[in-house]
């Protein structure tokens, strides 16, 4: 098959993400703005969500339900332009001093150049698991679905359909696996660019402010956490009498391997399992499993 077919089969999730017409969730029963002084908006109907970034304050939000396995997929439209220095955040995350969380962050960049897709995996406090990408599209001209995939066996981060990462459980080799602690979902836009873009070199340029990201068509096909207990029927297995949760066991198949191993071979820029200066001792386990 020629390289422009392969990119056609690769890339027909993101066709038929972007033709697919998902269900619109109406913000304010799903979500609580928690911060920003009024810089994030819940407008269109009530079916978009803005956080916007200016150099006094960002913004940020965060679900009311607190989620222990599921697959949440969100649309997002990223901060057009010169962005450099400013991150926009989307996670799952737990509370406490050893806390669970599951990160997208979206690093910004100076126009023309690339966002990269920076993501981390942390369990029991510990992270230090990132993987960064650059993107096969501009993020900020539409919205683009990014989804995460949580269930006892694996975590699967995927954008428009296409998976972009895969972390096994592997509590067999000594890895902690985030799988007991029910976790929100957070969102953010703020100033990083003391770290940010290119190490911190580049700084944010507030004449281009307010920054602003936009967020729509949320669903969460989910284990939802309430008073101790979850509306699945155990944390081994979907209720019987919910809704067809395929997530709940799904692994990747050939298909999804085959794109996987097409967006980590042509835009993966950074994996924390080849960095074999930061890790002296040795990688961590995880890294020596094909």
């Amino acid at each position: 098959m020629s390289s422009s077919g392969l990119k056609f089969t690769f890339l027909m999730p993101l066709m038929v993400a972007c033709l697919m017409a998902a269900s619109a969730s109406i913000f304010h029963n799903d979500f609580d703005i928690t911060w920003g002084d009024g810089r994030g908006k819940i407008v269109n109907n009530r079916e978009v969500l803005t956080l916007s970034l200016d150099k006094a304050s960002g913004s940020g939000f965060q679900s009311k339900n607190e989620y222990l396995f599921g697959k949440i997929d969100m649309q997002l439209k990223l901060v057009p332009g010169n962005s450099a220095g400013t991150v926009t955040a989307y996670y799952l995350s737990s509370k406490g001093s050893t806390w669970d969380e599951i990160d997208f962050e979206f690093l910004g960049n100076l126009s023309g150049d690339p966002y990269i897709l920076h993501t981390n995996v942390f369990s029991q406090g510990k992270g230090n698991r990132e993987q960064q990408f650059y993107l096969w599209f501009d993020p900020t001209a539409d919205f683009h679905t990014y989804s995460i995939l949580w269930n006892p066996q694996r975590i699967i981060f995927s954008v428009d359909g296409t998976p972009i990462r895969e972390f096994k459980n592997m509590e067999s080799l000594g890895v902690p696996f985030p799988k007991n602690q029910p976790m929100r979902i957070y969102s953010s836009l703020w100033n990083a660019d003391d770290w940010a873009t290119r190490g911190g070199l580049v700084k944010t340029d507030w004449t281009q402010a307010p920054f602003t990201a936009s967020y729509r068509n949320f669903n969460a096909d989910a284990c939802v956490w309430s008073n101790g207990a979850s509306s699945c029927k155990s944390n081994t297995s979907p209720s019987s009498a919910s809704t067809n949760r395929t997530w709940f066991s799904q692994e990747m198949d050939s298909a999804m391997q085959q794109r996987l191993q097409w967006v980590q071979k042509n835009y993966m820029i950074y994996n924390y399992c080849n960095d074999a200066k930061r890790f002296p001792q040795g990688l961590p386990p995880e890294c020596n499993m094909s």
